[in-house]
């Protein structure tokens, strides 16, 4: 995991006001790296990666996405999602979650400052998605 880590912080580096990042496995809920510039219990970021997981496989979003493989004459079963990326606001911080393309099951989440231009952050976040991806 080395690499990831190392790559998690690259990716952080070039992302404007980037704070933290961490990369999920959302089949197992495990947390597979985190870095960031303050010092969290170990129990908040485990409760980062199990709300990660719910935000893109929870039984809800799991309804949404086979209404909508339904809808489009996909089979019910299929290993698709329709949710590749979840921008959420909170008071302080800009959160970005993004699915892997290579590598569905797992997200990478930057947090940022809310000051960061958001367009910015997004293209620069998604600029780092492959390189993430080569090091899991």
């Amino acid at each position: 995991m080395a690499n990831l880590d190392q790559a998690v912080q690259t990716a952080i580096n070039a992302i404007p006001e980037c704070l933290a990042a961490g990369y999920v496995d959302v089949s197992s809920g495990m947390l597979l790296s985190v870095k960031t510039i303050d010092s969290h219990p170990r129990e908040v970021l485990d409760l980062v990666a199990a709300a990660t997981a719910d935000i893109f496989q929870g039984p809800n979003v799991a309804m949404i996405e086979q209404c909508f493989r339904k809808a489009r004459g996909l089979p019910v079963d299929a290993d698709y999602h329709y949710f590749q990326e979840i921008i959420v606001n909170s008071e302080n911080l800009l959160h970005i979650f993004m699915r892997g393309k290579r590598y569905p099951d797992y997200i990478v989440c930057f947090v940022c400052r809310k000051s960061a231009n958001l367009g910015m952050a997004l293209t620069k976040a998604r600029m780092q998605l492959p390189m993430l991806e080569e090091n899991v």
